[in-house]
């Protein structure tokens, strides 16, 4: 449907400075049009991204600041109706279940300024309270791609067996419905969709603790941080724009960015351990046993002389790799062997491990976490579960394109924008946004989630998305408006 709305977006008007009181020059408005796209019903699904999550928590200003509604206040220009929120009830963030605090979500991070810090409070919304709805914002926090088609994720009772999400909870039309069939009760006019990234992120962030599904389509088998089988993924997502699009709905949809561009991969060096030369003497004898163990294993071929040397401990003074156990080595247990090596570039440390790294055991000044004592795997996302990920995001990632294709739908390359923050950085006005952790000013406290600011440029990039494959002419928002840090103390 082709609209011409006359909303105003610029009115400026020039008075040329010369000799005649009639010579004025006047700049013709600019009209907001919708192209072929029709923003009356504008419906967002997604996860916690699309939710406007950050700092570790869903709040109120984070969820004013999402991208979808930023996008929808231009949709606004060009004929969109009311966009409605499942707001939180404060700017603390977390939940309260059944009148009592839930540690699993727990108030936001803020910058107390020197770092990141929990805000002190108490939640003060009731996970098991429904608001009245539809909204068209719903992302819900935590949702894997075939959460979006599970009956019962709304249900306040499935909140003590894990079954359910709460933010679905609280804005669920019933407890056995499913978010698409909310979603097409709504009967929207265009749509956005980005899901995707918790099916690999979850693996991620957990320093690969889950197990890769890929070959198993059952996703009741699935623990919380399991990769999702990509041709389940597939499956699931044809059916989410069969629906979305089943009215002659328009839409937009985004593909799974590269985690490992993220500040919670990158912040902490895989050699972060500094020693002088008498330390690293002692850490090295503390190892022989296990170096010449090594020795034993390739003498007797259960090794190649590649994974000797991978394997082998050897420290000295100056900056060192920390200490790590991968499962993906020879398990040599049968020599009394543990799978041990030094971490390399290819790793990537979470950004929790910076706080645990160094600390001791069990106050013990010799058994030191990632030195003495090997880094476990959660602390640790190593080389071979980031090849996991990327094979299993590369063909969500096919799937997304092609079927947008498909419908005809605009696109957003997240990949490539995400992995730009990474490598150079994102000009916009006088500064350029970057992914470093804490002053990049594109990710919030968490290192995973944008900040304000990260947000206003993905609302741009969809909105450029939508103009060049609508021929729409939203404009985009400025991003210096929106915040990159926020305070313990919100309006």
């Amino acid at each position: 449907m082709n609209k011409n709305f006359k909303w105003l977006f610029l009115v400026s008007l020039t008075f040329a400075a010369c000799s005649s009181d009639d010579d004025v020059t006047v700049e013709e408005p600019v009209v907001i049009v919708s192209g072929e796209a029709d923003f009356s019903k504008y419906i967002a699904l997604g996860n916690s991204l699309t939710a406007g999550y950050g700092d570790n928590a869903l709040y109120k200003r984070g969820q004013e600041n999402s991208w979808p509604k930023l996008l929808s206040d231009q949709f606004a220009l060009a004929g969109g109706g009311e966009f409605k929120i499942p707001y939180m009830n404060d700017n603390i963030g977390g939940f309260l279940f059944g009148g009592v605090a839930n540690p699993s979500f727990g108030p936001r991070l803020f910058f107390n300024g020197s770092g990141p810090a929990t805000l002190p409070g108490t939640p003060t919304t009731e996970a098991t309270t429904v608001l009245a709805g539809p909204f068209n914002n719903m992302g819900v926090p935590g949702a894997k791609i075939f959460h979006l088609i599970t009956p019962n994720y709304g249900s306040a009772a499935g909140l003590s067996t894990g079954t359910a999400n709460p933010y679905f909870v609280r804005f669920a039309s019933s407890p056995s419905t499913t978010v698409i069939a909310d979603a097409e009760a709504q009967n929207a006019t265009f749509f956005t969709l980005w899901i995707g990234n918790n099916d690999v992120l979850s693996y991620a962030t957990s320093g690969g603790a889950g197990v890769n599904r890929t070959g198993n389509q059952n996703p009741a088998t699935y623990g919380t941080n399991d990769i999702t089988d990509p041709t389940l993924f597939a499956g699931v997502y044809a059916q989410l724009l069969t629906k979305l699009t089943a009215n002659g709905a328009k839409g937009a949809v985004s593909n799974i960015p590269d985690v490992t561009t993220v500040p919670y991969f990158t912040t902490v060096p895989y050699n972060p351990v500094p020693l002088d030369a008498t330390t690293s003497t002692q850490l090295n004898a503390g190892y022989a046993a296990y170096n010449g163990g090594l020795q034993v294993a390739l003498n007797a071929g259960a090794i190649t002389a590649d994974e000797a040397a991978r394997r082998k401990i050897t420290f000295q003074a100056g900056n060192n790799a920390v200490v790590m156990v991968d499962e993906y080595l020879t398990n040599l247990s049968g020599l009394g062997l543990p799978s041990y090596r030094h971490a390399t570039a290819q790793d990537y440390l979470v950004l929790t491990s910076r706080n645990f790294i160094g600390t001791t055991v069990g106050g013990n000044p010799q058994a030191i976490n990632g030195v003495s004592v090997p880094l476990a795997d959660q602390w640790v996302l190593s080389k071979n579960e980031a090849a996991e990920i990327e094979t299993a995001s590369t063909q969500y990632n096919a799937t997304i394109q092609a079927l947008a294709t498909q419908h005809n739908l605009a696109f957003v390359d997240a990949r490539a924008i995400l992995t730009r923050l990474k490598v150079s950085g994102i000009p916009y006005e006088n500064y350029i946004l970057k992914s470093d952790f804490v002053f990049g000013g594109a990710f919030s406290l968490d290192g995973v989630h944008p900040t304000g600011r990260g947000y206003a440029l993905i609302a741009n990039e969809f909105a450029k998305a939508i103009n060049a494959k609508y021929g729409s002419n939203l404009p985009g928002v400025k991003i210096s408006d929106y915040d990159i840090m926020r305070s313990a103390q919100l309006p």
